[in-house]
């Protein structure tokens, strides 16, 4: 199963406050191009990543204290990968985490690109080394993404992962065809605020077999984090690609994940679950589908409060009687602006809500605005 790998950064969150995070529900338009899932037009791609980009850059309205921006899978050009590192590096504010999936490449490249951030990824890559030293699996296709974490000092470090599962369309009975499976995900340790996240792709939040599951493996080490150092998991990102956001299979974990009906879960009782998709306007060749993209989420135990909201833009329920309150937003090309919500158990002695949605914006021809009338919605 896969190796959860312990990453310590410098993150100097404010204490006793929410924090914010930005999902860039963007549209994808993949094709297949000898084997790999390609954006069919990376350039018109990158001019809107790089629209997102700039706007947190440029600290419009509240997004100066955004901590986390979150574009969907296979959302970036390969081609673009250092640009947009380099608009990280420069331009945003210390204590900001980047996630975004790139491009699918071959395994040889992602390799080298282990090799270049050897210092953040020395573990991912002895998985790799040990992969390769198996069998000749160099041209094999990964579906990756990047973690880019804009410390508190200054410094930017880059942790890569690949997905661990792949969906119908990245599986073949031509093993070299075949996705490559992701053997680690970074479990990583904020200091000094004390803020533990984690970020995966898409299906690698249902991945198992016979003998664990992914999920099961992520409880299992918050459950020790937590008996061990009264730590848990406080997020967790899933970036996807995924047209069918709402299947049930997702219901069913998020209720084992929350429900805590076999025993108690300490280390994910209070994790806040954010799944980023990409927009309805998305296309994947071979995928048949309608408008059957977006709905991008956020998760929370049912402990919280939250009160029924059916807005134009986003609503709130309980993902058909799962123990959880979700936030969930709409299908279209937006940017969802919200704050993550405090450690928050029910009680009558407090009124706070647990989440906030500051702003939501939608794409035109001129950029980003506002997609409603600008005030911020209570939930």
């Amino acid at each position: 199963m896969v190796k959860i790998v312990e990453k310590h950064v410098q993150l100097d969150f404010p204490l006793g406050h929410h924090l914010h995070c930005l999902i860039a529900q963007i549209p994808n338009r993949l094709q297949r191009r000898d084997h790999l899932f390609l954006l069919a037009n990376p350039e018109e791609q990158w001019h809107m990543v790089r629209s997102v980009l700039d706007l947190v850059a440029d600290g419009a309205g509240n997004l100066k204290r955004l901590h986390f921006l979150q574009f969907p899978e296979t959302s970036v050009p390969v081609s673009h990968f250092d640009d947009l590192l380099d608009v990280i590096a420069e331009r945003f504010r210390p204590n900001t985490v980047t996630m975004f999936g790139m491009e699918q490449i071959r395994l040889e490249q992602y390799r080298a690109l282990l090799n270049r951030f050897q210092d953040d990824n020395a573990e991912a890559l002895e998985c790799v080394e040990r992969d390769i030293d198996s069998g000749d699996i160099l041209g094999m296709p990964v579906n990756w993404c990047c973690i880019a974490i804009k410390e508190t000092s200054g410094r930017l470090r880059v942790f890569l992962e690949a997905k661990t599962h792949p969906f119908r369309g990245e599986e073949f009975l031509d093993k070299d065809h075949d996705l490559y499976r992701g053997r680690h995900f970074y479990l990583f340790r904020g200091e000094p605020a004390c803020f533990n996240f984690m970020t995966i792709i898409c299906l690698d939040y249902l991945y198992r077999d016979l003998y664990s599951s992914n999920i099961k493996q992520i409880i299992d080490h918050s459950n020790r984090l937590f008996f061990t150092m009264r730590q848990s998991l406080d997020a967790l990102f899933v970036i996807q690609c995924n047209p069918k956001p709402e299947h049930s299979a997702y219901r069913d974990v998020l209720t084992g994940f929350y429900g805590e009906h076999l025993e108690d879960t300490p280390g994910v009782r209070e994790t806040v679950t954010v799944f980023g998709n990409c927009s309805d306007e998305s296309e994947i060749e071979g995928v048949r589908c309608q408008g059957c993209y977006g709905v991008s989420f956020v998760a929370i135990s049912a402990r919280h409060k939250m009160s029924p909201v059916q807005e134009r833009e986003f609503a709130s329920d309980d993902f058909a009687g799962a123990p959880v309150c979700r936030l969930r937003f709409g299908t279209g090309t937006r940017l969802f602006y919200f704050n993550l919500p405090l450690y928050h158990e029910l009680d009558p002695r407090s009124s706070r809500v647990p989440l906030k949605v500051h702003t939501v914006l939608r794409w035109t021809d001129g950029g980003w605005i506002k997609a409603s009338g600008g005030e911020e919605h209570v939930l």
